[in-house]
């Protein structure tokens, strides 16, 4: 199989217990508390070459805790700690909607909620993704359904046992020796 040279692989993340730390309904700047070795490991996947994309559902948004204003907000804030380490994500994808919202538009069920595969779908659509060499790595049953459904493999992360560092540098391992 050979790889479509304009075409990347690409790191789909979960964001809550995988780059910061679950403490629930984050979306305040001040709030931010990255998982140990995120920042590292999400610059380890620029240099090797990887698009790095968030994924993420934000029920918070669909029960009026918070804006998707306040949630760009902290992503930029994301951002700002990501480059101050040489690192970036190249895009954030976010589903506002849960079927128990309160905020009339977003109480909503719908396909990009994972374990839907919307938010996924989005991204193929709107970046040169090599789907053979990507990955997503998520905390809960619903981002490793999503994963399947997509047909990409679903890496779990367990942020009290795991070191995110080393999981990206296996898999980067792994996937380098599938391309030879």
């Amino acid at each position: 199989m050979r790889n479509d040279p304009a075409k990347r692989p690409t790191a789909f993340l979960d964001r809550d217990g995988v780059l910061n730390v679950d403490h629930g309904y984050a979306y305040r700047p001040h709030e931010l508390d990255w998982v140990a070795g995120a920042q590292q490991a999400v610059r380890l996947l620029n240099e090797a070459g990887f698009t790095v994309i968030v994924v993420t559902n934000q029920s918070g948004i669909a029960r009026g805790m918070y804006t998707e204003s306040d949630l760009h907000a902290f992503h930029a804030h994301m951002q700002e700690g990501l480059r101050a380490q040489g690192a970036h994500i190249d895009a954030f994808y976010h589903c506002p909607h849960h079927p128990e919202g309160t905020v009339k538009g977003f109480a909503i069920a719908c396909d990009c909620r994972k374990p839907g595969t919307g938010m996924l779908e989005q991204a193929a659509r709107e970046w040169p993704i090599d789907l053979a060499r990507s990955f997503l790595i998520g905390d809960r049953d619903g981002d490793m359904e999503a994963a399947a459904a997509f047909n990409i493999p679903g890496i779990r992360f367990d942020g009290n046992k795991d070191s995110l560092l080393d999981l990206v540098r296996r898999q980067i391992a792994m996937l380098s020796e599938t391309a030879r």
